[in-house]
């Protein structure tokens, strides 16, 4: 059943086993799969099935320093779905690397396994609509598809990973059918969770506290709670709940907020190949089930760890897009679209003030190159446009097997960098975010470690030369500041409540019938996009629960009232 929250009565109570806050990926996977195993489940989702400006307003805040991080109300979309709507739909596994306690990563090592999480995997590749649970190009494409380049062999580099790409699939689409058809399901949308109440002790959720921009309010008195509100949105209804306890609830070590990563990311050097156009696969290739895949270079956990690397990968790129020296029609045209463009993927074409020369430049690239322009459209067109599965992203033609690598790398946790309540509220009183994101010169050592590896394989090889500009990585990784939309760690999970939030279970350590799902909890970022490894938690935690509620389950949901007299009993519509 999908219900309007403004349709409710003002002081009804709601009860149902399980009150998942959030309805994207993750809590559309956690909710799907607590209904299959006979609980009933109550989603709360603050936006609807069409974006909104008011709700979306809701998620304003500040940033610190907005040259390295867009302002919060970017990258995330406060609708039924989450950010899956405007995702890229790339997925990947996290590593087994990643789950170890590594000595040169600060605060690393996971309360779990690889082998704990994998058995999850499929089924988090399956509701992303990314195809079978396969990352190693010989299994993926089969043992004749053609190496990354041909004639680049190496222990300390693999181009056997590779990314599969979903439709990219938006959850709230794909998924609105079964969570209506549920019968143990009730969907609220414009149901904005404003308040965590807990008992005397501090030990339990004794409600929730719910908010409409209408005015309405009313409350859920759930067994269990799950926020599955994302990195930033987690933190910020944890350290704004503060009638019991004043830091705000499981934060009694002002860890909440804390340990904030993104990923390090950017386009860096110039990698000339030579091998003939043919000899190189830098685009994207379609599994036999018909998925895009991509290859990528990654340097091997046992030299990572040999050389004390954080975890990263690089993608075979064309040339900076602002740059017309490029001289491609396709690039140039992208270029000065980019005010067309949402801010999600223009942000990286607005790269510096744009003379008069350069627009001139960019035309004349058009002009010159109406061959492969319109070829390009065409294939838009057709294969993104209006294909169920969309083309991933821009890839060309390259003429001269040049190209630059596309680094995304894994980023160092460290304390201070968190997200915070500022002093302004939002248009349901709820204190506004103040993101104060950091890095570390560590991060950008580690990026330049890899890299040389890179460069020394390539050159060891006779295949390739690959040169990039020491003192200028920073900048390169840095020129337009933490990588997108990848919000993790501010509720991290850890064994020692002096430096996590929750605990292997995603439980937080002091609330005994609270839940957090999603990336908030990741202790370290990986080389990986969050998706994927965010769902197989929300799987595996929908197991824990499941175990924990069996044989009580209410099979309804039911409305009640709590014992303060201004709230009264009511029949949902």
């Amino acid at each position: 059943m999908i219900l309007e929250a403004s349709t409710i009565p003002n002081g009804t109570v709601l009860r149902a086993d399980v009150c998942v806050v959030g309805g994207g990926p993750a809590g559309i996977a956690l909710t799907l799969t607590l209904a299959s195993r006979g609980l009933s489940v109550l989603l709360l989702e603050s936006g609807r099935f069409a974006a909104d400006k008011q709700t979306q307003a809701l998620y304003n805040g500040e940033v610190t320093d907005e040259r390295l991080h867009s302002p919060p109300d970017k990258y995330r979309y406060r609708r039924f779905g989450g950010s899956s709507a405007i995702w890229g739909g790339r997925c990947m596994p996290f590593d087994p690397i990643d789950f170890e306690v590594r000595r040169h990563v600060p605060f690393s090592g996971w309360p779990l396994a690889y082998d704990d999480l994998l058995p999850y995997y499929p089924a988090a590749n399956a509701l992303a609509e990314a195809g079978q649970f396969s990352y190693g190009a010989a299994q993926a494409l089969g043992p004749d598809a053609a190496p990354l380049i041909r004639g680049f062999e190496s222990d300390r580099v693999s181009t056997e990973g590779l990314e599969r790409f979903s439709c990219p699939t938006h959850f709230g689409q794909r998924y609105a059918h079964r969570l209506q058809s549920a019968a143990s399901v009730q969907l609220v949308l414009g149901a904005n969770c404003t308040a965590l109440q807990l008992h005397n002790d501090a030990q339990s959720i004794r409600a929730l506290q719910v908010s409409t921009l209408q005015g309405t309010r009313f409350s859920v008195v759930p067994r269990a709670t799950v926020l599955a509100t994302g990195g930033l949105e987690t933190a910020r209804l944890l350290l704004a709940s503060r009638d019991i306890s004043p830091e705000g609830v499981g934060n009694q070590h002002d860890v909440v907020g804390r340990y904030y990563m993104c990923h390090i990311a950017g386009n860096v050097g110039s990698l000339t190949i030579s091998r003939t156009l043919r000899q190189v696969r830098h685009g994207y290739e379609r599994s036999p089930e018909g998925i895009y895949c991509r290859r990528r270079l990654q340097v091997t956990a046992s030299e990572q760890q040999r050389l004390g690397l954080a975890n990263a990968v690089a993608r075979l790129h064309f040339a900076r897009i602002t740059d017309p020296s490029h001289q491609s029609g396709v690039l140039s045209g992208l270029f000065l679209a980019r005010k067309l463009i949402s801010y999600e993927y223009s942000k990286r074409l607005n790269d510096g003030d744009a003379t008069a020369a350069t627009y001139a430049r960019h035309l004349l690239n058009i002009a010159t190159d109406p061959l492969d322009t319109a070829a390009f459209l065409g294939h838009w067109l057709t294969q993104r446009t209006l294909a169920e599965r969309k083309f991933p992203s821009v890839i060309l033609h390259n003429r001269t097997n040049r190209f630059s690598l596309e680094v995304h790398s894994e980023q160092l946790p460290q304390v201070a960098s968190r997200v915070m309540l500022n002093d302004q509220c939002d248009a349901l009183g709820m204190p506004m975010l103040r993101v104060d994101w950091r890095y570390s010169q560590a991060d950008i050592d580690s990026v330049r470690g890899t890299l040389d590896v890179m460069a020394e394989e390539f050159e060891a090889s006779g295949v390739a030369k690959f040169d990039y500009q020491r003192e200028e990585l920073e900048h390169d990784l840095l020129r337009f500041g933490a990588y997108g939309g990848h919000h993790l760690g501010t509720a991290r999970m850890g064994c020692d409540p002096r430096t996590s939030v929750v605990n292997a279970d995603c439980q937080v350590h002091s609330v005994r019938n609270l839940f957090v799902a999603g990336s908030a909890v990741f202790p370290t970022s990986s080389q990986a996009n969050p998706t994927l490894t965010l769902l197989a938690l929300s799987l595996r935690l929908a197991d824990t629960l499941a175990s924990r509620l069996s044989g009580l389950a209410t099979l309804h949901l039911s409305t009640q009232a709590l014992s303060e007299p201004r709230h009264r009993t009511a029949a949902i519509p």
